[in-house]
């Protein structure tokens, strides 16, 4: 088929038709003609081919000029269903045309636009907050200029209290830095444990030369018959000679390995000596090989501790990819700076090893050996950072880089050109949305229908437009989850309010720190679903240990919780039993909790006084009914024994008093087979709530609380949702964290949810992921939290308001 265009001008309209076999070829006739910026009217398939029809830019200008009257031009805001597309620039029609399928070119754009706007927004904030304090701003060119990442730099003088000189400034920030940066002080502990260490990092970073002159450290401290090197640089011409020389001139013996087995053999024979330091070969951070090299020395038989050597000359963004290579999910014991007297920007090294809290344990500052190598100190290391330099720098941002305002201009005029600029953007962001998102329809529909649910929709959207704002802070938005609690809990609960307990390991977003996040939902006692989220903790992994948690469950929820009143009487459901002491604590000050136990839990019997477990019970069942297990049909039936706790020899020995046990509920459930009468599961709880809570009640209550724990695994997806986890310093990361929290208990509660308008609402979040479920399989959670956030983009971009709750059920049933 040959492609044509037609000229459709006349008197009243200026627009042209293009007609060719495919949507590209149409859309080259359209640039070729019109210009990369024409307009397209309509977009539709005939017998010939694709058709559009398209304007040049100008005329479209002049056409809705010289409009009559009585026509209304609304270019912003859509009010109706739109039959047919608003016109969008060519270029993004082509952009999305190009890829496939259509909705990932779509939401790539709207992302791409969206990160557009909120960076002008950005610099519209920074350019007022720098009004309002210019010493922050000559601060954060001062951090920048010594080498400081802008992330780092405006979390510290997010912390700056206003009003301060730049000196104040800068003794502000001196102390800050020297608080954060983490440095291994004690030479002493190091070099009496002892141990095998690994130097490693990239080509040319000074491996070498640093493994002697911690060699000879050594040997002034604890003689040389007590230290070995070894080289795993086969590779490099000399290498091996060089360590050799070193190893003469200290009188220390060197071996060569070139593999595993050659290391693994070599430091069993070396298993005498009180410390072995490995000199390893130079790979660029992105050679696969690294991770040949971490594995090797992580299977060693003795364990082998891992330095990292940065080099202070390298950019900032260069030593962040080498510690996320050598790292490579095992923790380095910490590192050590090279080459510091050949730095011009150090701060990138101090920066570095903050965000990734990597512990420095040396600094090398040239050649010489040993006198070359010192011990970090946080104060000289901050304080060689702003240090002055003989030479002007040529590669750091200047002062008008930095969003001062040109001579002779007003701060209102920079400010009406930067919104002006966002205004802008935000139309063609809301033109591509209705020329491409063709049921905007659907879109207002599907959200009046979730706000008309009861399942905390407006309340996640709202907070997932707080998380952008800086101006709220992480105690405002706890305050507020917690009135959102008492609302959702006067309104969800009979007579109790469930607090589930649980945690969920998270990663920060660059450095992949490790954290610990611990929670609490409060379910509905009349329904199990989660209500609210109303607070989160957060603690590093490395001190998960410490918590003592496998003994502990929940203390840090439990300690909130009951300082809270939420109108309801509160029970805490924990994944596992808490310590004998806690149960005599919590019967004495009246805290009320059910928890799951296992079959092989000591108890006394009171019946017959007699020590048995709980599986040994003999428990009379009650009538058996019908359930779902599985997916398949089963019966459950329940019975209850009271029971009082038996310390162990351990429990004893830390002074638990026996005679204190408090009288227990233990709750055995049962489903059997509903053919065979096969026991399927037995499972028990113990609780301390009394008798006006039910049998079948309580058991009801674990399962809920055993159903809703999956709730805690979708905070890693919601974290993602309002801008990752941060790192640290992120003054707003709590702020984040909680609001995750709640959005979670929003996706888990519409992941439940029955009815045609949850199944169609949970396609159309589907299909906006660009990934439909396939027919048959249930949607997941973390891609069901992935549709929220880009339908929430979506109604943001439309300024689509939820209907009115008087008007949402009408909405349920047209989702319906």
């Amino acid at each position: 088929m040959n492609s044509q265009q037609t000229d459709m001008r006349d008197v009243r309209t200026p627009a042209r038709k293009f007609v060719a076999a495919t949507g590209r070829e149409a859309l080259r006739l359209v640039r070729e003609a019109l210009g990369a910026e024409a307009i397209v009217l309509t977009h539709r398939a005939t017998a010939e081919g694709v058709e559009i029809v398209a304007m040049a830019e100008g005329d479209v200008q002049d056409a809705m000029e010289n409009a009559a009257p009585a026509i209304q031009v609304e270019p912003v805001v859509p009010v109706a269903p739109v039959a047919a597309p608003a016109p969008m620039p060519l270029a993004a029609i082509a952009a999305a045309a190009a890829a496939a399928p259509a909705d990932t070119a779509v939401l790539s754009e709207l992302h791409s636009m969206r990160g557009m706007i909120e960076e002008q927004l950005a610099s519209v904030v920074w350019s007022d907050k720098q009004r309002r304090d210019p010493v922050r701003g000559r601060l954060l060119r001062t951090l920048l200029g010594a080498g400081f990442s802008a992330r780092l730099s405006k979390a510290m003088l997010e912390k700056l209290p206003t009003g301060q000189s730049y000196a104040e400034g800068m003794a502000f920030v001196r102390s800050e830095l020297i608080r954060a940066v983490p440095v291994h002080e004690d030479e002493d502990a190091l070099f009496a444990q002892g141990g095998v260490y690994a130097l490693m990092g990239p080509t040319g970073v000074g491996k070498t030369t640093t493994t002697a002159k911690l060699a000879a450290r050594c040997v002034m401290r604890f003689g040389a018959d007590k230290l070995a090197l070894v080289t795993t640089d086969s590779y490099r011409i000399g290498a091996y000679e060089q360590l050799r020389i070193y190893g003469e001139i200290l009188n220390v013996p060197v071996y060569a390995v070139k593999d595993a087995a050659d290391l693994h053999l070599v430091l069993q024979d070396l298993r005498d000596k009180h410390m072995v330091l490995i000199d390893t070969v130079g790979m660029s951070q992105r050679d696969r090989a690294v991770s040949e090299q971490i594995a090797m020395f992580g299977n060693s038989h003795r364990p082998v501790k891992r330095l990292l050597l940065l080099n202070a000359t390298s950019h900032g963004d260069t030593l962040n990819e080498v510690v996320h290579a050598y790292r490579n999910g095992n923790d380095l014991t910490g590192c050590i700076f090279t080459k510091v007297d050949e730095a011009t920007h150090p701060g990138a090294l101090i920066d570095t090893v903050i965000r990734h809290r990597l512990p420095v344990h040396y600094i090398s500052s040239g050649q010489k050996v040993p006198e070359n190598l010192l011990k970090a100190d946080r104060a000289q290391l901050v304080d060689s950072v702003f240090q002055p330099r003989q030479h002007s720098p040529l590669f750091v941002p200047a002062e008008i880089d930095l969003h001062d305002e040109p001579a002779g201009a007003g701060p209102s005029a920079q400010v009406v050109q930067a919104q002006g600029e966002t205004d802008r953007l935000r139309l063609k962001y809301q033109n591509l949305i209705r020329a491409m998102a063709h049921d905007a329809q659907e879109l207002a529909t599907a959200a009046s229908a979730l706000a008309g649910a009861q399942i905390g929709f407006e309340r996640a959207r709202g907070l997932w437009r707080q998380a952008g704002d800086d101006a709220i802070g992480h105690k405002a938005v706890l305050q507020d989850l917690s009135e959102h609690a008492r609302s959702e809990v006067a309104a969800g609960c009979e007579t109790h309010v469930l607090a589930l307990c649980g945690q969920v390991g998270l990663r920060s977003s660059e450095s992949g720190d490790a954290y610990e996040c611990h929670g609490s939902l409060l379910l509905s006692d009349r329904t199990g679903l989660p209500l609210a989220a109303p607070n989160q903790w957060l603690s590093t992994a490395a001190t998960r240990g410490a918590t003592d948690a496998a003994r502990r469950p929940g203390m840090r929820q439990v300690q909130w919780l009951r300082q809270q009143d939420f109108g309801k009487s509160l029970v805490h459901v924990l994944g596992k039993l808490p310590g004998l002491e806690f149960v005599v604590q919590w019967q004495a000050s009246g805290q009320r909790w059910l928890s799951r136990a296992p079959g092989s839990t000591a108890v006394i019997d009171p019946r017959t006084g007699g020590a048995c477990t709980l599986a040994r019970i003999g428990f009379a069942y009650g009538e058996a009914r019908p359930v779902s297990f599985r997916g398949k049909p089963a019966l459950q039936c329940e019975a209850h024994a009271d029971v009082v706790p038996r310390p162990g020899a351990a429990a004893l020995a830390a002074g638990i008093d026996r005679e204190a046990m408090p009288m227990l509920r233990c709750v055995a459930t049962q489903v059997i087979d509903a053919r065979s009468r096969k026991v399927l599961s037995q499972s028990y709880a113990l609780s301390n709530v009394g008798s006006e809570v039910g049998t079948q009640q309580l058991a009801q209550w674990q399962g809920w609380a055993n159903d809703a724990e999956p709730c805690f695994r979708l905070m890693r997806d919601g974290v993602q949702l309002v801008g990752g986890m941060g790192e640290l310093g992120d003054p707003h990361m709590m702020k984040r964290l909680l609001i995750a929290g709640q959005m979670s208990t929003t996706v888990w509660r519409l992941l439940q949810s029955d009815g045609d308008w949850a199944g169609r609402t949970r396609m159309l979040l589907s299909q906006l992921t660009g990934r439909p479920v396939r027919a048959g399989r249930p949607m997941t959670g973390g891609a069901l939290c992935a549709g929220v956030g880009k339908f929430f983009l979506l109604l943001e971009a439309l300024g689509t308001e939820s209907t009115a709750p008087t008007q949402a059920p009408r909405a349920l049933a047209q989702m319906g």
